[in-house]
């Protein structure tokens, strides 16, 4: 399952997220992710979610994004929710290449949550992408 938090810069999305992220650590009984750029969300997470740096593994397109979950999925069957804060960031503002991203990682994700922030207003995201906003 995939859900995008939509809004643009400061509307709250990240608190949105973390809350969400706290919430999964407390409840979940598999592994929980979050990856994002810059590591900010280091102290406001709980220390038991596994914080991925995109930059770290040179995550800069929605290409390697994509691969980059694909593998973590693969060698890891205990992930049960992947958290995404900034992935206009991580992999570009061409939202054609974040709609077919989101479609083909859809597939993997159908046993996961996968939640992201999108620093965008929905009405400027095809309908492909806006339908993942729930």
């Amino acid at each position: 399952m995939i859900n995008l938090i939509p809004g643009k810069k400061g509307t709250g999305k990240t608190k949105i997220l973390v809350d969400q992220i706290t919430k999964a650590a407390e409840e979940a009984t598999g592994y929980v992710v979050c990856i994002e750029r810059g590591m900010k969300l280091t102290y406001d997470i709980p220390h038991k979610v596994r914080l991925v740096d995109a930059e770290e593994y040179g995550i800069t397109s929605y290409d390697a994004f994509y691969g980059f979950v694909a593998g973590m999925l693969a060698g890891n069957y205990d992930i049960q929710e992947i958290y995404v804060d900034g992935i206009l960031r991580i992999g570009g503002r061409d939202y054609d290449e974040f709609g077919a991203m989101i479609e083909k990682i859809a597939v993997l994700a159908k046993d996961i949550k996968l939640v992201l922030t999108v620093s965008a207003d929905p009405e400027e995201l095809p309908a492909k992408v806006r339908a993942f906003i729930k």
